[in-house]
C-alpha cells in the first residue's frame, strides 16, 4: 500500500516547542541558574488565549500557595514548576497543540506513586474551588 502523505518527523508545533526549549536553556545560561524566572512565566501566561490564560493564572496561584518550594520556570515554552532545577509539574495550554482542553502534567519527579499505576496528566477545562483543592492536594503530594 502506498501513501501520498509524507512523514516529516516532528510537527510544526513540536519543532516550535523544541526551539523554545533551546531558547530557555540559552537564556538560563546567560542569566545564571539563580535568575528570576517567574517574570518569564507570567509573561508567557499573559500571551495565552483568554481561556488558557484564566486557567494558567489561577493554576499559578494555586501551585505557588500549595508548594512554595517550587520555582516557576518556562519548560518547552509553557509554565512549569521545578524543585532543585527539575520540573515537578507543568501546564500545557490547549492552544499550543490545538487540543480541546488544557493539561496539568506531572513529571517523574512528582511523588504521586499509587501502586503500579497512577495519573500524571489531568485535563482542565476550567478551575472551580473543587478542582483547585484537588490540584493543591496533588501538588503537595508531588513535593512530599
Amino acid at each position: 500500500m502506498t501513501t501520498t502523505q509524507k512523514y516529516d518527523g516532528f510537527t510544526d508545533d513540536e519543532r516550535d516547542a523544541m526551539k523554545q526549549r533551546a531558547k530557555e536553556l540559552k537564556t538560563r545560561a546567560r542569566r545564571g541558574a539563580k535568575a528570576d524566572t517567574e517574570s518569564d512565566v507570567l509573561a508567557k501566561i499573559a500571551e495565552m488565549s483568554e481561556s488558557d490564560r484564566a486557567i494558567a493564572e489561577r493554576l499559578h496561584t494555586v501551585i505557588k500557595a500549595a508548594a512554595p518550594v517550587l520555582t516557576p520556570k518556562l519548560w518547552y515554552g509553557m509554565p512549569a514548576y521545578a524543585r532543585d532545577g527539575k520540573v515537578v509539574c507543568f501546564f500545557q495550554s490547549a492552544a499550543k497543540f490545538k487540543t480541546r482542553f488544557a493539561m496539568l502534567g506531572f513529571s517523574d519527579e512528582a511523588n504521586l506513586d499509587d501502586g503500579t499505576m497512577w495519573s500524571t496528566y489531568f485535563a482542565l477545562t476550567e478551575l472551580d474551588a473543587d478542582n483547585e483543592a484537588r490540584i493543591s492536594a496533588l501538588v503537595k503530594q508531588a513535593v512530599s
